[in-house]
């Protein structure tokens, strides 16, 4: 497995697999990798002759007082689940090599940024266009492999590739889960063993909102206020938003009448974490 830190390195091995008739498949993520990811990875390595994962912190996608000074970083424990899994590189690049003296480029999709997570956090999408914009470029791959968990940010960077008519094919692939229903998450590593017992009460108010929509509730407020009641009831939650978006436009509905994103973010202490599902269900 090759570990790649400049972007010349990055992106001539990708070239040197393109000419020799290979797929590309990326993964891009902030690294501590979990079980999450590894499904990501599986994807890639099943419909990709190579894959590549970038471990990239990417400061551009946190906002001042932010977690990015605290967020949980595992370069050793990383590499060998990617070397254990077939990886064929990582990408793993330092902050000035992605970012040089005197960068200034900006990339955005305002209009589906400005709902959801993109309230309380109106810079994060911005960064996050930038970086993956940026790792679609170096590595160039044939495919990459985005997580539902992040169900906005898939959807921001699918209308990102075909606003810019980009090459690689973006892939989601479903979320994954402990076993009490929690999204497995990176940032899981920093609540306390009481925030972490307090944590799956997002699952548990999805599933309400769920079980409504397929007997056949249609009624946004209706859904939201029963599963509220069930965040409310735990004390350790502190929501952010509970809300049922279009899917195409991400704006808020009052009637499901097609395709909706039902998502959640609440803090726990300081952490916070999200969820969702699509209705009806795509995977």
């Amino acid at each position: 497995m090759e570990i790649l830190s400049t972007v010349a390195s990055a992106k001539a091995q990708s070239r040197a697999w393109r000419e020799e008739g290979l797929s590309v498949g990326l993964v891009p993520t902030m690294g501590y990798l979990h079980g999450g990811h590894a499904s990501l990875i599986q994807r890639s390595l099943t419909q990709c002759d190579r894959t590549v994962v970038s471990i990239f912190v990417n400061p551009t996608q946190f906002a001042p007082g932010e977690d990015l000074a605290t967020y949980p970083r595992d370069v050793l424990g990383d590499t060998e689940l990617c070397r254990d899994l077939g990886v064929a590189a990582i990408f793993y690049p330092e902050d000035p090599e992605m970012y040089p003296p005197g960068f200034q480029a900006q990339v955005a999709v305002p209009g589906l940024s400005q709902y959801l997570c993109g309230r309380s956090r109106p810079t994060h999408f911005a960064g996050v266009c930038l970086v993956v914009l940026k790792l679609l470029n170096i590595v160039a791959p044939h495919r990459a492999y985005f997580g539902l968990k992040d169900a906005q940010q898939f959807f921001i960077l699918s209308r990102l590739a075909r606003d810019l008519n980009l090459d690689a094919e973006l892939t989601a692939c479903p979320i994954v889960r402990e076993p009490d229903g929690l999204a497995l998450s990176s940032r899981n590593a920093r609540l306390s063993p009481p925030e972490r017992a307090a944590a799956p009460v997002l699952r548990r108010a999805l599933d309400q909102a769920r079980i409504l929509l397929e007997g056949g509730e249609r009624e946004s407020r209706h859904i939201a206020s029963k599963a509220l009641a069930i965040i409310q009831a735990e004390p350790l939650a502190r929501l952010d938003y509970f809300e049922i978006a279009d899917a195409e436009s991400l704006a808020p509905v009052d009637l499901v009448e097609r395709e909706v994103l039902v998502a959640v973010a609440a803090f726990f202490g300081g952490t916070r974490l999200i969820d969702n599902f699509i209705f009806p269900p795509r995977l």
